[in-house]
């Protein structure tokens, strides 16, 4: 009895919450907030940088996760943990670390502002911002999927004639499919709630920085709560929906 009683408690300390937010959701504000340009661009411009930065994960992280997975290499376990840091490290100091490496007058900034490039406090940033704190999430999962691939299967496929690209395309990366998509899920779903690393790298810049999860803060900020429920209400509404999609490829992979 005791054990039901916690597990109510905490799974109640959950909904809650949650409920009581779209309990204040009134339809008219739902139709109101997403007809202000604000609330437009700020799900414009979360759309296009939380899928820029999964593209960007997918194409240097998925070689990254096999290089974990497969190879064996002096320092292999401290690139392992380094990796894994943006998970831990506090957004805030991400977004600090950030602004003093590629920020004007960071490590970086002068060498690309000779180049004509600003990087700090733009979409450009947003994007650097929620590909740092996201990474992760991607290259666990994935390295944890190319490791669970029958290595038999793929030297089966080399007897066959197939080369290492095409036996990692045609074998590996199929069998590693359900941990690939929950990871890139996951990947995107961190990229979309980020906050403190974007607003300390790159502002909250109407249409050019500032993201869903900014324009709540902002909204609620100037005291209008109507607009920042409503924003609030997309993104549990997009975070259900990946809350589902990956147990439905955990699903598959225990199958």
């Amino acid at each position: 009895m005791a054990v039901v009683l916690a597990a109510a408690i905490l799974a109640a300390f959950i909904v809650v919450p949650l409920a009581g937010l779209f309990f204040h959701l009134q339809p008219r504000d739902l139709i109101t907030a997403m007809q202000t340009v604000p609330a437009q661009d700020a799900l414009r411009l979360s759309i296009v940088t939380t899928f820029s930065s999964l593209a960007i994960t997918l194409l240097l992280g998925t070689p990254l996760a096999y290089i974990l997975a497969r190879a064996s290499f002096p320092g292999r376990s401290l690139v392992d943990a380094v990796v894994d840091l943006p998970i831990v490290v506090p957004p805030a100091v991400a977004g600090l670390a950030l602004l003093l490496a590629f920020g004007r007058n960071g490590t970086f900034g002068p060498l690309f502002g000779a180049l004509g490039i600003q990087l700090s406090f733009s979409t450009m940033a947003v994007i650097m911002a929620q590909t740092f704190v996201a990474s992760p999430f991607y290259v666990r999962a994935a390295r944890a999927g190319f490791a669970g691939v029958d290595r038999t299967l793929e030297a089966a496929s080399a007897t066959l004639g197939m080369g290492p690209l095409r036996t990692f395309a045609y074998i590996t990366v199929p069998l590693a499919a359900p941990a690939l998509i929950g990871g890139a899920v996951l990947c995107w779903a961190r990229s979309l709630g980020e906050f403190g690393a974007t607003i300390m790298f790159a502002g909250n810049l109407q249409g050019v920085s500032q993201t869903l999860p900014l324009a709540v803060y902002l909204n609620l900020e100037s005291g209008n709560l109507p607009v920042a429920v409503v924003l609030s209400a997309v993104l549990i509404l997009f975070s259900l929906i990946v809350v589902v999609t990956v147990h439905a490829t955990s699903d598959r992979r225990t199958i």
